[in-house]
This record gives structure tokens, C-alpha cells and sequence, in this order.
């Protein structure tokens, strides 16, 4: 399934993953975030055949330059089990968690991180979901306040040793 939507400036490719996207999800992971935070391409595999409908991803041509990912689930915190247990993803849960919103560093401050997460928000209504969870630094709580989502105080997650603020979209 491909989707497409404008930019002023680059029209950006969004679809789906795949199994063979693995490669190409795990080395932009990697560059985006520290070893401690990214995700390994094993887990990204078992997230993919899991739920790959829970990765939007944004391609340049052929380049895959920013993506979105995550699980659904009916439980209504991020918790750091769900980065590693691809088992509490629920199709029909109520939540769609973000993990990462990742662009690669020459792409950034285009729109491509905003054009990804609008298309991840609207299949999450899309798809009846009470709305969307992500944890995230404090210096990208307003990035994220610009599409709706209301900071909800520090999270419980230490995931990667780091301080992370809860963000919550309700529909």
C-alpha cells in the first residue's frame, strides 16, 4: 500500500514496511539514535513481521529518509517491555504507542518527520484507536504539542538511560 502526500517543497512516498525494508530501517534507527536508545535490526525484524502496518515509512525517490513506528495495545502508558516484546502488539488495541519518529540527519527540517506522523495520526482514526502515546526528550515536546499532543510529566520509562516525557494524542 503506497500513500502519498505534498510538501511545498519534496512530495514524499509513504507506505508501509516490509521484511525487505528491514536493512534499510535498522542503519536509518541507527544513525538517528545512540546505541543505548536504537533499536537492533533483530528487533526491528520481529517488530516488522509483527506489525509491519505499525511503520510508516517515508521515502525521497528511493531513499528511505524518515519513519515512524510502533505498536497498538489497549494498555494506556508506553512501557519499555513494549520496545522488546513484539507480543503485546494487539491489532485492535485501543492505542497506537510510537517508538521513534526517525529522519535522517540531511532531511531534517523539511516537513518529512511531520508529513510521516500526519499519515501515522490518520490511520490511527482512521482505524476507531482512542489516539496515539509516544515518550520523547524534552527539548521535542514542542514538535510534538504542534500536532495535538498534550505533555502528560515525566514517564516511568528508562529506556536507553535517559529521561523521557510522555506525550499523549486523544481523538
Amino acid at each position: 500500500m503506497y500513500k502519498k502526500t505534498m510538501s511545498k517543497k519534496t512530495e514524499l512516498k509513504i507506505r508501509h514496511a516490509t521484511i525487505e525494508d528491514v536493512k534499510k530501517i535498522s542503519e536509518l534507527e541507527n544513525i538517528c539514535f545512540p546505541f543505548a536508545e536504537a533499536a537492533s535490526e533483530e528487533s526491528i525484524f520481529r517488530r516488522v513481521k509483527a506489525f509491519p502496518n505499525h511503520f510508516w515509512l517515508g521515502f525521497d525517490g528511493d531513499n528511505l529518509v524518515s519513519f515512524v513506528n510502533g505498536l497498538a495495545t489497549n494498555q494506556k502508558d508506553l512501557t519499555d517491555e513494549m520496545y522488546e516484546n513484539e507480543n503485546l502488539h494487539d491489532e485492535s488495541g485501543n492505542w497506537q504507542m510510537i517508538f521513534g519518529v526517525d529522519t535522517a540527519p540531511d532531511y531534517r527540517k523539511r516537513g518529512f518527520a511531520s508529513q510521516v506522523m500526519e499519515t501515522a495520526i490518520s490511520d490511527s482514526k482512521r482505524q476507531n484507536r482512542k489516539g496515539l502515546v509516544l515518550t520523547c526528550k524534552k527539548k521535542l515536546i514542542p514538535f510534538y504539542e504542534r500536532f495535538g499532543f498534550k505533555n502528560e510529566g515525566l514517564s516511568s520509562s528508562e529506556h536507553g538511560g535517559v529521561k523521557w516525557y510522555q506525550m499523549r494524542l486523544e481523538f
